[in-house]
């Protein structure tokens, strides 16, 4: 089963291979200005290029994938192209109290507005 997986990981061979798959992710990221680093959309296909690439050379050394070896490796490319980009979280904010009490009268009046035309209409045709 698993066990057996482990023991016949050829270690040595995948932290051999797999600079290659880093070298090749490297030289596609050259042809991608710095400044778009952190901009997945500029590189996903070298990204994923550099993914399939860790994992066939994992597997071809019949390592899981991912294993830590693998893992370290990957970190290791991460410090090195993406280590100034950040997590921005969006802080979101309630409008001022103007704006957030005229969007909840608008729907309200128009509400009221609607079913006193209702209510008015429906009497009218009573009589006509």
């Amino acid at each position: 089963g698993a066990r057996q997986q482990t023991e016949l990981c050829n270690e040595s061979l995948m932290l051999e291979k797999l600079p290659v798959c880093g070298k090749f992710f490297e030289e596609m990221m050259k042809k991608v200005d710095s400044k778009k680093w952190c901009n997945l959309t500029e590189f996903i296909m070298y990204y994923d290029n550099f993914t399939q690439c860790t994992e066939r050379e994992a597997n071809n050394a019949s390592c899981f994938w991912p294993n830590p070896l693998a893992e370290g490796f990957i970190t290791g490319i991460h410090k090195q192209f993406f280590s100034n980009c950040t997590s921005e979280k969006v802080h979101w904010e309630d409008p001022p109290d103007e704006i957030l009490i005229t969007l909840i009268l608008i729907p309200v009046m128009l509400t009221c507005a609607m079913i006193t035309l209702v209510v008015w209409c429906s009497k009218r045709s009573d009589i006509l």
